[in-house]
């Protein structure tokens, strides 16, 4: 049925999350009726994607009920109101199981919203569902779970949605969410962007509040303290805003979080972009770097002053000590946690232990201050170049599964998504954007930029969407799942 304001009322799902926050806020559809339409497209897509786990279909209709009664009370109902978000396996919504996607975790139950979600839905948002997720997070790239399964990539079932938020990407590039809260601490959000072919953000390590303790009230190591940090995946660059305005903040839960403020100065000039296709020389399949191409044409086009330049800083040396750390600090607790990852589950970070030996105490010392460096000699190459554009992955999406089928498998995989995994190294923002679609797959590049400007890499990656074009939400006949 066609209402007045021209909103195809069967099809709300397809809107994008400024569109439904819109149609809400003036009324023009209920939240409820928005839930709904969601609620209806996961029952008919889900059965072949797997990227929802936990529905959350009366507690998402209750959420929607009180957002229409705000609404009619001349409250402000947010400006997210009523647009259904999905939330990765290792996210917090009270009142639900948070399992990671481990048997052994079913039933721990929530007794509170992660900071994110709470910050989501103090803005209007409801969330819909859980997402799939490897198991633990630990599993590999590919999402595939002990508990829920493999997830499906809506364009290629013969290829992975990426992670580890492949099943948010997936959610919401077939319109079961609009919004998707995941978490990124090497290209786990801007992977399965790319590969699902919506947008994804990775802010700023402090710029979210989070939580990610998992049993008790003991916080992670320093790996995992600076490195993971949660954000959205949209269709929309626009929509990606919306929510980055939403999820910026203090929380007391996190005093990592810091008070600054979502927009910067403007840059005077034209802002200057370095590109870099083929990061540290090893190589870039050829659709990929036409997407690079792409996007750097669109930013001339845009007015940005676009040069290619010769590498990244210190690229190596930085995934020797990424890897370095993030194994010394799993390597206590990995013969416990290995029983949690189901069969097999433990190749993919068994592959990297045995190839990088945990550090000693002096080791980890001195990495801590390498660390350190490497964030400096970032911070002086985007003092220079405030924006960097190049890859997501150096491929197009693979096989599900290749990064823990073997060694080869594994160093391809982490070869891939090189440039994913030193921006989180040295803790900088970055967007993923689609470019457009080669072979059937879609492809993508993500723009990189200052700590706490993530309005300049939205504000650029804006610009590659309004002239490139927009990918899902995906309406079209769907192939069966198939899993290894």
């Amino acid at each position: 049925m066609r209402e007045r304001t021209g909103i195809v009322r069967d099809a709300l799902w397809k809107l994008s999350a400024t569109a439904q926050a819109e149609a809400v806020r003036a009324g023009n559809v209920s939240a409820v009726e928005l839930v709904d339409s969601h609620l209806e497209r996961i029952a008919d897509v889900n059965p072949r994607i797997n990227a929802v786990t936990q529905l959350m279909a009366e507690r998402a209709r209750e959420a929607a009920a009180e957002t229409d009664r705000k609404r009619a009370a001349g409250e402000d109902p947010g400006p997210l109101a009523g647009v259904p978000f999905t939330v990765k396996e290792c996210l917090a919504v009270e009142g639900v199981p948070t399992t990671f996607g481990t048997a052994r975790f079913r039933d721990l139950v929530a007794a509170t919203d992660a900071p994110p979600v709470a910050r989501l839905r103090a803005a209007g948002a409801v969330p819909i569902g859980h997402s799939n997720m490897p198991t633990m997070i630990l599993a590999g790239m590919h999402t595939r779970s002990e508990l829920f399964g493999d997830t499906v990539n809506p364009w290629d079932p013969s290829r992975t949605p990426g992670g580890t938020s492949g099943g948010d990407g997936a959610a919401v590039a077939t319109g079961m969410a609009a919004v998707g809260l995941g978490n990124d601490s090497g290209g786990s959000i801007r992977i399965p962007a790319s590969f699902c072919g919506v947008a994804g953000l990775k802010p700023t390590a402090g710029r979210f509040p989070a939580d990610h303790r998992v049993l008790g009230p003991d916080d992670p190591g320093p790996a995992s303290q600076m490195l993971v940090t949660d954000g959205p995946l949209a269709r929309r660059v626009a929509d990606l805003r919306l929510a980055y305005e939403a999820l910026a903040g203090t929380d007391p839960r996190d005093p990592r979080a810091v008070p600054v403020p979502v927009r910067g100065e403007p840059l005077p000039g034209p802002v200057k972009v370095a590109v870099v296709a083929d990061p540290g020389g090893r190589g870039v399949h050829p659709t990929v770097h036409a997407a690079v191409m792409a996007a750097a044409d669109a930013l001339r086009d845009a007015g940005y002053d676009v040069r290619e330049v010769a590498d990244v800083p210190r690229l190596d040396e930085a995934l020797e000590a990424y890897g370095r750390i993030t194994v010394t600090e799993f390597a206590p607790t990995w013969p416990v946690v290995r029983t949690l990852l189901g069969a097999g589950g433990d190749r993919y970070i068994a592959m990297a232990m045995e190839r990088t030996p945990p550090a000693t105490a002096a080791e980890f010392m001195k990495l801590m201050g390498t660390w350190l460096g490497i964030r400096r000699s970032w911070a002086e190459f985007l003092d220079t170049y405030p924006l960097l554009l190049g890859p997501v992955f150096t491929e197009p999406p693979v096989e599900p599964g290749l990064e823990s089928r073997d060694a080869a498998g594994h160093e391809r995989v982490g070869t891939g998504m090189r440039l994913c995994t030193v921006t989180s190294f040295v803790g900088v923002p970055a967007v993923a954007v689609p470019t457009g679609v080669a072979d059937g797959l879609p492809s993508g590049v993500q723009i990189v930029g200052r700590a706490f400007r993530e309005d300049l890499c939205l504000a650029a990656a804006q610009e590659i969407e309004d002239r490139l074009g927009v990918l899902t939400p995906l309406d079209v006949p769907l192939r069966s799942a198939h899993t290894d």
